[in-house]
């Protein structure tokens, strides 16, 4: 399996005493706000950089206080675990985190506010303005950037213009982007998933012949002029409201076709996993993605082998339309 060259880790190795148990619980909370990962036991780890090293060495000074024992190494990954399954451990623990998020969003998006009370919206502003504050403290944590952010971010954001919608930008309209979609170069995520690799697609075939695409770290990245963002945080084309990118980018376009539709509905319970729609072809192109979407396949790849099958999909669904 690839590694990324030069990846290190900071592993903190500790051990408590039995008593206080309460020592053992504020342990265990630190280390999960700090957004730390168990590896083994009593060891925990973080991607090594001089913010991360500082944390540990408060959290350790902590636990010999606390009767304790800690030591701090710096570590590259040789044998059994690898860089990319211990990124994995990383974006499963941010995933967890951001589907109970998006869970809660849903949950206050489904009660009707026409009719709500202004005792009964304060209340939900209150849940919101909670809701915003725990992502923005996952998001901290995200070192990788987990595919659940963009979801999560999207019903907060929702949430926070559907409140203010008096004096805000629906959430259900993307930002407007610069000049005309032709011989763009459009800017996404590396490790393309479901709706990065549908949005390339969509972007090719119906939106941007001329496209090219750029794959970029999750976090960090400032466009270059003209450079258009999908699937990113503050894209020009990013989740809005409970939509995905794909969908969002379908009603930028204008495209009204019944056959693309279809698709969105498939990569929008794929991606949001919230069986929005139940397809009941959303299972098999789950499992022909996660076959495309494998380790060892580039970005370029990805989206290659992506168009293949949507392609045979939007011909599959466009023959059911004709034979209607």
């Amino acid at each position: 399996m690839p590694r990324d060259a030069g990846s290190s880790w900071l592993l903190l190795i500790h051990q408590l005493p039995a008593k206080p148990a309460y020592a053992r619980v504020k342990v265990w909370r630190r280390l999960q706000a700090l957004g730390a990962v168990t590896v083994k036991g009593a060891v925990y780890a973080l991607p090594a950089n001089a913010e991360t090293q500082e944390v540990f060495a408060w959290l350790a000074k902590e636990i010999v206080e606390a009767g304790g024992e800690a030591m701090i190494c710096e570590a590259a990954l040789v044998e059994g675990l690898s860089d990319h399954e211990m990124q994995g451990l990383f974006d499963q623990a941010r995933d967890e985190d951001y589907a109970r998020i998006a869970a809660e969003a849903r949950e206050i998006a489904a009660r009707p506010s026409e009719e709500a009370s202004d005792r009964e919206l304060a209340e939900m502003a209150t849940q919101v303005g909670r809701l915003r504050k725990q992502l923005d403290a996952v998001v901290a944590i995200d070192f990788f950037g987990a595919n659940g952010r963009l979801a999560a971010q999207g019903l907060v954001s929702g949430l926070e213009a559907a409140l203010q919608k008096e004096d805000a930008v629906p959430a259900t309209e993307p930002a407007p982007a610069p000049g005309p979609l032709s011989n763009r170069t459009w800017v996404t995520r590396r490790g393309v998933q479901i709706d990065r690799i549908a949005s390339a697609w969509l972007i090719r075939r119906f939106i941007d012949q001329g496209a090219s695409f750029k794959f970029v770290p999750s976090s960090g990245y400032q466009p270059e002029p003209g450079e258009l963002r999908f699937d990113m945080f503050e894209g020009e084309f990013t989740h809005r409201g409970d939509r995905c990118t794909f969908e969002v980018l379908l009603g930028h376009a204008a495209l009204s076709d019944p056959a693309l539709g279809a698709i969105g509905e498939i990569v929008h319970d794929i991606d949001l996993k919230d069986d929005k729609y139940g397809r009941a072809e959303t299972a098999g192109v789950k499992s022909l993605i996660a076959g495309i979407a494998t380790p060892g396949a580039d970005d370029e790849q990805r989206l290659a082998r992506g168009a293949v099958l949507l392609d045979g999909l939007y011909d599959s669904f466009a023959l059911k339309k004709d034979s209607k």
